[in-house]
C-alpha cells in the first residue's frame, strides 16, 4: 500500500473574517481524511501596509454586502459568528501568540479559541495581552510566561519569517490553505479542497 501522507498549510490571521470561516469548515475535512493540519501566522495586517490597502475604505454598499454574505455563511453552517464591535484589531500579539504556544503543544487549541473570543463572543480586546493571558490560563498555561515567550525576539523574528515564506509561496491573503503544490484561497473553496484530499486518499488505497 502507498501511504501518502495528506498535511494542510493553512496561512491564518484573526483578523480577517473569512479565516474565521474556513477554520470552521477545514478541521473536520482534516480530521475525514486524516491529514495533518500545519498552522501558519501570516501578518494580514502588514501585507495590506505593503499595498496600501486599507479595507475599510471600501464603498460603504460592499461593506454592507460583505456583512450580510457572513450572516449567510453563518446561517448556511450553524456557526456562532458574530460581526465584533471593534473592528479592525492589531493582530500582531495573537500572531506572536500562536507561535509561542507551539513550546506547549497547543497552538491548534489557542488558535480555536481566539477566533470564538473574537468572532463569536465579541472580545474586542483579543489582541492586547491581558485578554490573551486569561485565555491562555484557561488552557493550562502560564499567563506571564506565554507574554515573555510571545515578545521575545525569537517568537517576533518568526513571526515576520513565517509571513515571509508565505508570500515567497504565492500566499497573498487570508486564509489560504495549501496542499502539496496547490493555492486556495478564501473561505468558499472547501469543495476543491475536499476533492484534492479524497484524491490523495484514493492514492493511498
Amino acid at each position: 500500500m502507498n501511504h501518502v501522507k495528506k498535511t494542510i498549510d493553512f496561512y491564518w490571521d484573526i483578523g480577517s473574517t473569512n479565516t474565521y470561516f474556513a477554520l470552521k469548515l477545514l478541521q473536520p475535512l482534516a480530521q475525514q481524511y486524516n491529514a495533518t493540519i500545519v498552522w501558519h501566522a501570516f501578518n494580514l495586517g502588514f501585507v495590506f501596509q505593503s499595498n496600501q490597502y486599507v479595507l475599510m475604505d471600501e464603498p460603504v454598499e460592499k461593506l454592507r454586502n460583505r456583512r450580510d454574505d457572513l450572516n449567510r455563511w453563518s446561517a448556511r453552517y450553524n456557526l456562532g459568528f458574530k460581526m465584533p464591535e471593534n473592528f479592525p484589531i492589531k493582530t500582531s500579539r495573537a500572531l506572536r501568540g500562536a507561535i509561542a504556544m507551539r513550546s506547549w503543544n497547543k497552538e491548534a487549541e489557542y488558535i480555536n479559541a481566539i477566533f470564538d473570543a473574537y468572532w463569536q463572543d465579541n472580545i474586542g480586546t483579543v489582541g492586547d495581552y491581558p485578554t490573551l493571558r486569561n485565555i491562555v490560563e484557561s488552557l493550562g498555561v502560564e499567563g506571564a510566561e506565554f507574554e515573555a515567550l510571545s515578545e521575545s525576539e525569537e517568537s517576533r523574528t518568526a513571526l515576520i519569517e513565517s509571513t515571509n515564506n508565505a508570500r515567497t509561496r504565492g500566499v497573498f491573503g487570508a486564509p489560504t490553505i495549501i496542499i502539496e503544490d496547490e493555492l486556495y484561497w478564501g473561505k468558499d473553496r472547501m469543495e476543491f479542497v475536499e476533492d484534492h484530499l479524497a484524491r490523495m486518499s484514493k492514492l493511498s488505497d
